[in-house]
């Protein structure tokens, strides 16, 4: 059992991962990852393979709700598939493309997406905890995800949103949540960070250049060596943030008004 910080509606175990109205991202909720609905398949590779034989751009494949976990689909082109609701818990997808793929309120926990490309995807309120995405590229996605504790070294996320989604606050406060994560030498130039949760993180060598950190919480994050040039740290929290030798600094935008600067750690 596990608490899931995202969505309790969107598990989909009892065929209701459309029909349920969202709930906020931070309610709690106790899910057994154990349990067969969320550890087996019921397609095969093959059956996925011909579900995406059988698609077109108009039609595309949809795999909604449908249990998957644990699959071998590395190096499939599941472009544009619709994977709403759907639980690839550790399914293996390394090499795979999922450009333009829905992966709203999908369960990939601890899923391998090494190398994987998920450019212009989108992943709206989806469980990833643990999930691996060393060397993926997730460029222009728009990304609402769990993603505690994931591995994105070498991640590419030009121009991605991982925001917070600020239409939905009735639902509470959907975004991005990266905490402990390690995002080591991921590329992040022109990326949309405002009021993601990086607590923890580690930005070692990361590439931040024109991002937005506006109101991100970075407390206790690492960002050694971090490229930080025209990045906008408007209200971000720099509690106990690690700010180890960055690159451009001078050249950063309302670093004045981060929070908490006066408990940064140099070193």
């Amino acid at each position: 059992m596990i608490r899931a910080s995202i969505w309790i509606g969107a598990i989909g175990m009892f065929g209701l991962a459309s029909a349920i109205p969202a709930a906020a991202q931070g309610m709690m909720q106790h899910v057994d990852l154990a349990s067969p609905e969320m550890t087996s398949a019921e397609m095969t590779r093959g059956d996925v393979e011909a579900a995406i034989a059988s698609a077109t751009y108009l039609h595309p494949a949809d795999l909604s709700g449908k249990k998957l976990s644990g699959l071998d689909l590395s190096g499939l082109d599941l472009s544009g598939t619709i994977l709403r609701g759907a639980r690839p818990n550790k399914a293996k997808l390394r090499d795979a493309k999922l450009d333009r793929a829905i992966l709203d309120q999908a369960w990939l926990v601890e899923a391998d997406l090494s190398r994987a490309s998920l450019k212009g995807a989108n992943i709206f309120a989806a469980q990833m905890q643990r999930a691996t995405l060393d060397g993926a590229d997730l460029s222009g996605a728009r990304i609402t995800a769990d993603l505690t504790g994931a591995s994105l070294i070498g991640a590419l996320l030009t121009g991605a949103d991982l925001s917070a989604d600020m239409k939905n606050q009735s639902m509470g406060l959907m975004r991005a949540v990266l905490k402990s994560s390690n995002l080591e030498r991921a590329i992040l130039r022109d990326a949309d960070l405002s009021r993601v949760d990086l607590e923890f993180a580690s930005l070692k060598n990361a590439d931040l250049t024109n991002a937005s950190l506006r109101r991100a919480a970075l407390g206790g994050a690492t960002l050694a060596g971090v490229t930080v040039i025209g990045a906008d740290f408007n209200g971000a929290d720099l509690a106990s943030t690690r700010l180890v030798e960055p690159i451009g600094l001078d050249a950063a935008k309302n670093f004045d008004k981060a929070q908490n600067i006066d408990r940064l750690l140099r070193e």
